[in-house]
């Protein structure tokens, strides 16, 4: 046995805010045995109650102490000296009371251990009589000789290897708020399971709409990345390819957060994809004909930035509308940087609604970043936001890396600067504009009846690992 006291678990009531009401409560009862170390077996084994201490007194006397598992009280076993009175108390009621919340439970553990009952599980009620001649102050309720209970509950008594006899008991009021809190702990927990298993679902219909391949082009090497916060956001991106040489990039915003979020984005996908075949010419009827379905198809309040950008693989041209969206930066192959503004207001607010289209041509060097405010809002320990400084500075510190690193550069960065927990997804789309002088030109063909210069490129294959150099001549900016 360990020479001293040894630690036990002490209950909530020893915590308190203020200490002008001092503490206070029972901490040891004496229950004397004939034999420590076997009773102390039959309090750990059977019972499973705690060692709280056993040490050797300076008399030589040995001390030891059990208590119940939330260590509210310790019972210390004690050997009587010979022919001591307080030898005559072994075997007898202790007037030890063990309350727990379901006795009948108790009663089947405990006897399964070998614990010997004197009395079963019962029903107990203690009522007493109000006096019919009582003082004025008592109130009436208390008067006319009713009985009252003052205590019921479920008893139960058991005796411990030396024959010391226990009270166990339940009372209703307690066993009604043990139940109350645990359907409260219950209800808790099931609603964390859903929202658990919400936040996954909606975490797998986000990643299902982002896309899987990259329409191949000769001119513009580009990619795409939304990193997923705990909590679902709704960003949103997105690659169309619109036919004859035409890509369309996507990327959003949607009001709100997890599954209502995911789906109203998957909403917006669905639009945007089954109208796209009528953008090769005109945006802004696309633009017009989605935002209408999302109006009707989506409660009330609900919203989306977005900015759609048509890129014509052909001549180099983008054509853009910024519907409420944070600015594309277009940082030009000569360092300086030109910012893609709204054109127009969110969609899923108004049905009459309509945007312009802003256009730009792109050359060789360019470097065009559509983004979300996961970005710019990313904060740091000091409260600092990441911001559109900071994001300018790194798209020109790794503007000479290919499209892929650039972004994952930027990311890097980002999360360096907000190390702790993500609050919101970060969604980037990196494009640039290429041309590779080092490859041999090659004149137009006759036959092919083009009449737009071709341009170098890197052909994507599926895989994405592969790639077939073609060269072409370079238009003059």
């Amino acid at each position: 046995m360990s020479s001293s006291p040894s630690s036990y678990e002490t209950d909530g009531a020893a915590f308190r805010a203020s200490r002008a009401d001092l503490y206070l409560r029972l901490h040891c009862v004496n229950i004397f045995v004939r034999d420590q170390d076997r009773s102390l077996r039959f309090y750990l084994d059977q019972l499973g109650f705690h060692l709280a201490f056993d040490t050797r007194l300076q008399s030589g006397d040995r001390w030891v102490g059990v208590a119940p598992p939330d260590g509210s009280a310790i019972l210390s076993l004690v050997v009587p000296k010979p022919n001591s009175r307080e030898c005559n108390l072994i075997g007898r009621s202790t007037q030890v009371v063990f309350v727990t919340e379901d006795v009948a439970a108790k009663f089947q553990e405990w006897s399964k251990r070998g614990v010997r009952f004197q009395l079963a599980p019962r029903l107990k009620r203690i009522k007493y009589e109000r006096p019919e001649q009582a003082p004025a102050s008592t109130p009436s309720s208390m008067l006319l000789g009713e009985q009252e209970p003052i205590w019921g509950g479920v008893f139960a008594r058991f005796r411990d290897v030396d024959g010391n006899s226990f009270s166990l008991v339940s009372f209703d009021e307690m066993t009604q708020a043990v139940e109350a809190q645990r359907r409260r702990t219950t209800e808790k927990l099931e609603s964390e399971r859903r929202a658990a298993q919400e936040l996954e679902i909606a975490k797998q219909v986000q990643a299902r709409l982002f896309p899987q391949t990259l329409p191949p082009l000769k001119t513009l090497e580009y990619a795409g990345t939304c990193i997923q916060a705990h909590k679902v956001g709704g960003d949103y991106y997105d690659y169309l390819d619109l036919g004859q040489g035409r890509l369309g990039l996507v990327i959003g915003d949607i009001s709100g957060k997890g599954i209502a979020a995911a789906l109203l984005m998957a909403n917006l996908q669905a639009n945007l994809r089954s109208q796209c075949a009528i953008a090769l010419d005109q945006p802004q009827r696309l633009l017009r004909s989605v935002n209408r379905l999302f109006c009707e198809n989506t409660p009330d309040g609900a919203f989306a930035t977005l900015f759609f950008a048509e890129y014509d693989d052909n001549v180099g041209r983008l054509r853009y509308a910024n519907c409420g969206h944070l600015s594309a930066l277009l940082l030009r192959g000569d360092n300086t940087l030109e910012r893609l503004d709204s054109t127009a207001t969110v969609l899923g607010i108004f049905k009459e609604w309509d945007c312009s289209i802003g256009e730009c041509q792109l050359h060789p060097g360019d470097t065009l970043a559509l983004y979300t405010d996961g970005i710019t809002e990313s904060y740091n320990c000091a409260e600092e936001e990441f911001g559109e400084s900071r994001l300018i500075e790194a798209l020109r510190r790794h503007r000479e890396l290919p499209s892929p690193a650039l972004l994952g550069s930027i990311v890097a960065d980002v999360q360096r600067f907000s190390p702790h927990e993500q609050h919101d997804d970060i969604t980037l789309i990196i494009a640039k504009c290429r041309c590779n002088q080092d490859l041999t030109p090659r004149a137009d063909s006759s036959e092919s009846g083009s009449t737009n210069p071709a341009w170098p490129y890197k052909q994507h294959t599926n895989d994405r690992n592969q790639e077939e150099t073609l060269g072409h001549d370079c238009p003059s900016g």
